[in-house]
């Protein structure tokens, strides 16, 4: 496929779930600029677990594109750092995106998915999962997928090989991301943002409980 059409996507109140566990401030929220995660590196060391384990795979990232010393940073960070093993529809397991769905009821079932076949996958079907609700803003280019004659090969709804090549070449050629259709949501749009910095006004708008009894997908209740 030849490089789609780039179209201006001003969004605001786009909706990401993530598990609660996973922390809202961190390195990235505490230091003033990237010099300062440099320092930490020479005092520290990649060999220290702590640091290893907050930071994932930063050095995929290049430094000019970190977000730092502003509040949500390690949350949007994360996102980059820390992608799902196999990676997602638009980005590998080199280097995660930040994904958002354009209304909470898309991210519902886009997240309850993901989560419902992880669950799955590790033969259990008794559990329950804390997840915190992010809103962020949008109002960047993004090449944009979702025409009825796109290439069926990047909505596969198992297969993302032939999506995330079609992104990568998109990413080393400067892209900002991609706005596509949700396959998990009828009607659906959502935006895979490839750059850290383009993700903006990050803020916590809820928490939701999703919980497994016996059915491989759960009930859903907002806390």
């Amino acid at each position: 496929m030849n490089s789609p059409a780039e179209v201006l996507v001003r969004w605001k109140g786009t909706a990401r779930l993530v598990p609660s566990r996973f922390p809202v401030v961190g390195l990235f929220d505490r230091v003033a600029d990237t010099a300062d995660l440099d320092a930490i590196f020479e005092l520290e060391g990649w060999t220290n677990d702590r640091i290893t384990a907050e930071l994932g795979i930063l050095r995929t990232v290049p430094p000019d594109e970190w977000v730092v010393g502003q509040p949500m940073a390690s949350v949007i960070m994360a996102a980059y750092c820390h992608p799902r093993p196999g990676g997602g529809r638009f980005s590998s397991d080199e280097r995660g995106a930040w994904y958002a769905a354009r209304t909470i009821d898309c991210a519902l079932s886009e997240s309850i998915y993901h989560r419902s076949r992880e669950i799955a996958e590790v033969g259990v079907l008794d559990a329950r999962m804390q997840m915190r609700l992010y809103l962020s803003d949008f109002s960047t280019r993004f090449h944009d997928v979702r025409a009825a004659d796109t290439p069926a090969t990047l909505y596969d709804p198992d297969d993302y090989s032939a999506s995330q090549r079609f992104a990568r070449r998109l990413l080393d050629a400067g892209s900002h991301g991609l706005v596509y259709r949700s396959v998990r949501h009828e009607g659906g749009e959502c935006v895979a943002c490839f750059r850290p910095r383009l993700v903006k006004n990050v803020r916590i708008a809820g928490h939701y409980e999703y919980r497994w009894e016996g059915s491989p997908r759960p009930a859903v209740r907002k806390l």
